[in-house]
């Protein structure tokens, strides 16, 4: 397993179709949830992923800055493709340790499914809304002090 983090001008072509190919599976296939994944929002984001020998992304997410100037980074598209090995909570703790050390973040911000509480809140976060459709899946919105 190969870990990665890059900005979206050094993602290569192969790296960056990669990870869309993962986010449609998961998030449009598997979830059976036609949405615009491509929102722009990668062009700004540094992408964290972990691949197979072979390139094929084996977990997944990006993050940017929801709001620069009060310090909170967004971690965002958070997904693995092999589940039960406990590579989620380790790219997600990953991702937090980014937005704490690198992008020296003072909270992090994160919208996620509502089956999904438990997972985010093992890694620090907690809800900080009332459920709300998003793209007709009920999801919630967490926060993370640092």
């Amino acid at each position: 397993m190969n870990r990665h983090l890059k900005t979206f001008d050094e993602l290569t072509n192969r790296e960056l179709y990669e990870i869309l190919r993962a986010r449609m599976a998961v998030f449009c296939v598997e979830q059976d949830c036609p949405y615009q994944d491509m929102d722009g929002r990668d062009y700004e984001s540094l992408h964290l992923f972990y691949t197979d020998g072979e390139g094929k992304v084996l977990a997944c997410l990006r993050v940017f800055w929801r709001d620069k100037e009060a310090g909170q980074a967004q971690i965002g598209r958070v997904l693995t493709t092999q589940r039960g090995i406990g590579l989620g909570s380790k790219i997600l703790n990953e991702g937090v340790a980014i937005c704490r050390d690198q992008m020296q973040a003072k909270s992090i911000y994160l919208e996620a499914q509502v089956y999904a509480i438990g997972y985010y809140e093992k890694s620090g976060f907690h809800v900080a809304s009332e459920e709300f459709l998003e793209d007709g899946i009920p999801h919630v919105k967490m926060e993370q002090k640092l």
